[in-house]
């Protein structure tokens, strides 16, 4: 399971810093999301890979620590999951804002001479 996540992080990691460096703007909005979603993934599984267990000691009966989820990476990655779409809704907007004002969706704001 560690390795299939692995190569998920690195799949996506790898994709997002290709796309970021594109030339077009749509591409570098695409690389950056999935360039998030990797370090997402990558947060949770820092918190240990655990299945069916509980996050959080109930008040009434004693637990042993180490069977359970870790719910700081869980809450840092919902945290972070909510500032990625805001900042992708404002790459959207200054995207769209650029191409009205350039008339291109290049990154410098020209076409390269072919």
């Amino acid at each position: 399971m560690e390795i299939v996540l692995a190569l998920g992080i690195g799949a996506l990691a790898g994709s997002g810093v290709w796309l970021v460096l594109r030339p077009r703007t749509f591409q570098v909005i695409i690389g950056l999301s999935l360039l998030s979603y990797a370090v997402n993934l990558f947060i949770i599984a820092m918190g240990r890979l655990t299945r069916e267990a509980p996050p959080v000691l109930t008040a009434r009966a004693p637990g042993d620590p180490a069977q359970l989820a870790d719910p700081l990476p869980q809450a840092l990655v919902l945290t972070a999951i909510v500032i990625s779409f805001a900042t992708t809704a404002l790459f959207l907007v200054v995207l769209l804002a650029s191409r009205g004002l350039t008339g291109t969706d290049h990154v410098d704001g020209r076409e390269p001479d072919a």
